[in-house]
Order: C-alpha cells, then structure tokens, then sequence
C-alpha cells in the first residue's frame, strides 16, 4: 500500500478522532465523569486505555508534551475518575458529536467497521503501547462508538511509529516540534503553548538542532528538510502496512467513505485551524 494513500487515511481518521478534543459534547462528557479542566480531561481520556497509570508512562507514550505539563493532571486524574468511566464517556460523546456533525455517520459506520477491523487486526503491535491499548479495548455495541474507537486505534498506531521514529534520530520532544515549526512554517506559539514548552525550552531546543546543523537562524537547513521528509514519510510506510490487509477496491471505498466524513467534520468548525496537531484542512 502506497504511503501516499496511508497519509490521506490519517487525515480521514485524524478528522474523526478529533472531535474528542474540540467537539462540546467530548468537554461536557469530561466534565461531567469529573475531571478538572480541559488538559486533565486530554490526558485522562487519551491515557484511560493503558489504565491507572502513573505519569511517566503517559510522558513516555504522550512524548512531545513536556513532562511537566503532564503531571499537572496524571495521576491526579484518576482520583476523580476511573479509567473505565472515562473511556465510556469519551466513545460515548464522540459518537454523539459525530451524529451531530454528519447525521447519516451511523450507515457509513456499519460500510467502514469490517475493513477498519481487518486491519486493525493485521497491525502489528509490538513497541505501540497506545495502539495496543485502543485495540484490547471490548468493541462498543454502537456502530458509531465502534467507528470512533477503530479510528482512534489506528491514528495511535500511526502516533506510536512517529514518535519511534523520532526518537530514533535523538529529537526530544520540544525539538521534534521546532523542526516541524521550522519546515512546515507552522505557527510556534500553538506547538509550544500547547505542549507546555516555555520559551527557554524553545530556545535551548533550536540552539540544540543549530548545533546538529539541522537549523540555520532559526530557518532549516538542507540536512534539517531531509531530516524532517525522511522522517514523515518513513512514518506514513510504517502505517501503510496493516492495510496490506485490504484489496484495492477495498481501500479505494474506505478512502471514499472517510474522505466524505472528514469534510463534513471540517466544514462544521468543530476542528480549528491550525491545530497543534500539524493536522490540514486540506
């Protein structure tokens, strides 16, 4: 499977498994199950498939948030709510946000399921702590809930390869988003706010890559570009392989479908733009 067709899935999953961000009904559903504020509720959601775990698992597989930041939440998190009853809410209130959004989801979901099953069930799980996690979890009855939770499965497969990989070339987690800011001329304020990076940590970390000659005056250097492709297209062909599983008539509908959904989640607004997930509109 091209990693030309791998990328355009994940921007198809990456559209779905957002809205449990930024949607108001996955915010309510946090508040309401009892966690305090947005980042707790991100981390005790995302983190809830692993179980009750202590911060330095969630630092490890979370990676690019600083260390921190996630403490401020984990464990703490789990003090106000169990991990059973967070993962409940979050399928939950993403299915609903996603009825809201594209009310005929339910008749994609029930086309999707089956080829979404087969390769989350080829995907090789060794070193993909999150991806493992997603998929060990029971089906949801709901085939909305059921969609939602493949398409989470398969966005932390493709995260879990991305951060080896990153890893794998020395990048610590602030570094990883300097180059990325620096290639792809992303806003740094939204990538370093977000992630709990200060300014210093900025600093030392593009003082770091200028030293390994990947920057230049904050612009990438040559080396730092082939760096950053190399590293982006070497994570699209580790996610490209779980849908050998596919024929090409069968990726083609899934493509189809999730393109179909994916728009209809843009043109509602609930996914801003930019995003410090580095995820497009387009």
């Amino acid at each position: 499977m091209e990693t030309a067709f791998a990328r355009t899935v994940w921007h198809g999953l990456e559209a779905l498994h957002a809205v449990t961000y930024f949607a108001p009904e996955s915010r309510e559903a946090n508040r309401e199950v009892g966690l305090r504020g947005f980042w707790m509720g991100y981390f005790a959601a995302r983190a809830a498939p692993l179980g009750a775990v202590a911060a330095g698992v969630v630092e490890a597989a979370f990676f690019n948030f600083h260390p921190a930041m996630v403490r401020r939440a984990i464990p703490s998190a789990w003090e106000f709510a169990a991990p059973e009853a967070v993962l409940h809410a979050r399928q939950k209130a993403a299915a609903a946000a996603l009825r809201r959004i594209a009310p005929a989801v339910g008749e994609t979901a029930v086309e999707l399921l089956p080829l979404l099953g087969r390769t989350i069930a080829a995907a090789d799980g060794a070193g993909r702590s999150l991806f493992a996690a997603n998929r060990g979890l029971p089906t949801p009855d709901d085939h909305v809930s059921a969609l939602w939770q493949a398409a989470t499965a398969l966005r932390e497969h493709r995260g879990d390869g991305h951060v080896a990989l990153l890893t794998a070339e020395g990048l610590n987690g602030c570094e990883a988003h300097v180059l990325f800011a620096a290639c792809r001329d992303a806003p740094v304020e939204i990538l370093r706010d977000n992630r709990g990076w200060s300014t210093q940590d900025w600093q030392a970390a593009t003082s770091g890559l200028t030293a390994r000659g990947l920057l230049k005056n904050g612009h990438p250097t040559s080396e730092g570009r082939a760096l950053h492709t190399h590293v982006e297209v070497r994570t699209d062909s580790l996610a490209a392989v779980p849908y050998l599983a596919l024929t090409q008539s069968e990726a083609d509908r899934l493509l189809g479908s999730l393109s179909v959904l994916a728009d209809q989640v843009f043109t509602s607004g609930t996914i801003p733009f930019p995003n410090p997930m580095g995820l497009p509109s387009r």
